[in-house]
């Protein structure tokens, strides 16, 4: 009976030491699946607490904490999609230490920014982010070589390692970044020959302030100096010989060693001076009859630029300036002649000047060429007197106009701030002050409200610009945008009007005079990609086409400018930006929204009501020398606006 007893014990202790093991192997097995599947979101806030407890001294990151119930939303600089981190932006936060490594386990990331930092050590194998498209490190203190690894990001479209303390040569493994459009490797300690980048979409190089030496490549040689400045950089040096002005004799070796004496020296330098002077004094009394046989009434004074033909009426009746507003004519055309001018631009319609009355007045006035020939002069007048009543504050007044069968002027209000398009696209590299999101909604608002003001101006006929573009939006002495150029399409065609990627779907070719409503509203919708991207609108590239076959990739956030990643909480307006632009430049006309809609959208925007989505679709549907009689030459921006704002 005891043995019975004493054998049911033990089998009793054998099945729970065997469930006990059982129990056991089941725990390491949930720990290896945990461990060795598939990566989620718990494992990535891990390595964000990781890199936290490395980096974070100062405790900026107190929001990041296990116990929060909804990191993606509540975790500052986080952003989350499909129970994963993407993106990850950490700008000036006093974050320290060689602590990069643990957000290499963040292998959906694709934005990563932990610029004005400072931040240590090498950069770390990052190579199993493999969905990374944006990485800026700039302004750390990171060191070491750049590391190979980084050419297996192929998705990559911007890297920003400037402002380190990196060194060693560039590798030519850079080379297998087939997306990449900006590569800032400027303020480092590199060294070394510049590489033979190929990379066929790069659009914005900054290399300078390091130690490169050797030439700069062919396949960079479209890029500024300012791409390379600051480096012992050069062009394969050329060996030139100082060849005698005298016919006969070789190239010179040297004064001292040519045998030649010093009388024969001082014989030739002065037969060469005679030479020079019999000429001088041929030219001189050839161009002193030619300008002394014209009419004293057209002479010029001295220092004066001839920019007008120097008789517009000779053989036709003689005309006189036609005024808008109701003040006494101030110049005629004569004073026009006199005034001291420079050419601005020449564009499809004409060429632009800038004249500087003997008054100090200034006036921009833009000479017709073949535009308005075709048209009598009643008619030209009729058309004159229609586009000189629209008056509006973001539009840039007609203030006069003169008529001539073969001699066609009109007068605007000079606006020194230069054009939207030089300031955004103007002076990419080292230097450029950026342009805030602030500003870039003040320019899109006032050219929406003054193309509705010309749209709803005229009920018969109907009005529209018909030459909508960055070129055409001017800035006055205040920085306040201002539409140029408006009706001159019904005046006659023009080479270059409705190009450049301005031009809508159902537009015709620029051979006859030619404009809609629709049309200007899908050029509008391309100015505001221009915006929004920093990118130009040109033949080569069709920009809402581009958009859209990024925005198709479900990653809206690499078509922005990077000017505006650095400013915080506007990425709702930018999207809904994004959205009413791509809707502004539907194929189809009739799908695009009204500019009075649009006006009412981008006033949602800004004032951070968003808007209304009905008028655009969602996301998922998805020549640099202006034409504009009012540019200025000067620096291109308004001088009163804080441009770097946000």
């Amino acid at each position: 009976m005891a043995a019975k007893k004493k054998k049911k014990k033990k089998k009793k202790e054998q099945r729970s030491i065997f469930l006990q093991c059982l129990l056991i192997l089941l725990l390491l097995l949930l720990h290896c699946s945990h461990s060795n599947g598939a990566p989620s979101l718990s494992s990535d806030l891990a390595a964000l607490l990781t890199f936290k407890s490395l980096s974070d001294s100062s405790n900026h990151l107190l929001t990041w904490n296990s116990s929060s119930p909804f990191p993606c939303s509540s975790w500052i600089g986080i952003s989350c999609s499909q129970s994963r981190i993407t993106g990850l932006v950490l700008e000036s936060l006093a974050l320290s230490g060689a602590a990069i490594a643990p957000l290499s386990n963040l292998t959906e990331l694709r934005v990563l920014n932990l610029k004005s930092n400072h931040l240590s050590g090498p950069i770390p194998d990052l190579s199993s982010l493999s969905a990374l498209k944006l990485l800026f490190l700039s302004n750390n203190s990171l060191s070491g070589l750049i590391p190979s690894s980084l050419s297996s990001l192929s998705r990559l479209y911007r890297l920003d390692l400037s402002f380190n303390l990196l060194s060693g040569q560039i590798p030519l493994s850079l080379n297998h970044l087939p997306h990449l459009l900006t590569l800032h490797l400027n303020s480092n300690n590199l060294s070394g020959p510049i590489p033979v980048l190929s990379l066929p979409n790069l659009q914005d190089l900054n290399l300078s302030s390091n130690s490169l030496t050797g030439p700069i490549p062919p396949s960079l040689s479209s890029f500024p100096p300012a791409s390379f400045a600051g480096n012992p950089t050069g062009s394969p040096t050329t060996t030139t010989t100082t060849v005698s002005s005298s016919p006969g004799s070789k190239p010179d070796q040297g004064i001292h060693h040519s045998g030649m004496s010093h009388a024969a020296l001082i014989a030739i330098i002065a037969g060469d001076l005679a030479a020079l002077l019999i000429a001088f004094t041929i030219l001189f009394l050839y161009f002193w009859r030619k300008i002394g046989s014209k009419p004293p009434s057209h002479h010029l004074h001295e220092g004066e630029k001839i920019v007008f033909s120097s008789s517009p009426y000779a053989g036709i009746e003689r005309g006189h300036m036609v005024f808008f507003d109701e003040t006494p004519a101030r110049f005629e055309l004569e004073d026009l002649l006199r005034a001291s001018a420079e050419m601005l631009g020449k564009g499809g319609y004409g060429t632009a000047y800038k004249a500087v009355l003997q008054d100090k007045n200034i006036v921009a006035v833009k000479r017709l060429r073949e535009t308005g020939s075709g048209l009598g002069k009643r008619e030209f007048e009729q058309r004159m007197e229609i586009l000189g009543r629209i008056q509006h504050p973001n539009l840039v007044s007609l203030k006069a106009y003169y008529y001539a069968p073969d001699e066609k002027l009109l007068v605007y209000e000079f606006m020194p701030g230069g054009s939207v398009f030089a300031l955004i696209h103007g002076n990419r590299g080292p230097g450029r002050t950026p342009v805030g999101w602030e500003v870039r909604l003040r320019v899109a608002l006032a050219a929406a409200r003054a193309l509705a003001h010309i749209h709803t101006a005229s009920r018969s006929p109907r009005l529209a610009h018909g030459n909508v573009k960055t070129t055409n939006i001017l800035l006055d002495k205040a920085g306040t945008a201002r539409l140029s150029d408006f009706g001159l399409s019904t005046l006659g065609p023009s080479s270059t009007a409705r190009c450049c990627g301005y031009r809508a779907p159902e537009a015709p070719s620029a051979e006859r005079p030619w404009a809609s409503q629709r049309a200007d509203v899908y050029a509008f919708g391309v100015v505001l990609l221009e915006l929004l991207t920093g990118r130009a609108a040109s033949e080569m590239v069709d920009l809402p086409r581009w958009v859209q076959s990024v925005v198709r990739e479900e990653w809206t956030a690499e078509v922005f400018d990077l000017e505006l990643l650095r400013c915080k909480g506007i990425e709702e307006q930018m999207v809904a930006m994004l959205q009413l632009a791509l809707g502004c430049t539907a194929i189809v006309p009739d799908q695009r929204p009204k500019i009075r809609h649009v006006v009412r959208m981008i006033e949602d925007i800004s004032s951070g009501g968003i808007g209304d989505a009905s008028v655009s679709p969602s996301l998922d549907s998805f020549d640099s020398v202006s034409d504009s009689p009012s540019v200025s030459e000067e620096s291109g921006r308004a001088r009163d606006v804080t441009l770097s704002s946000c």
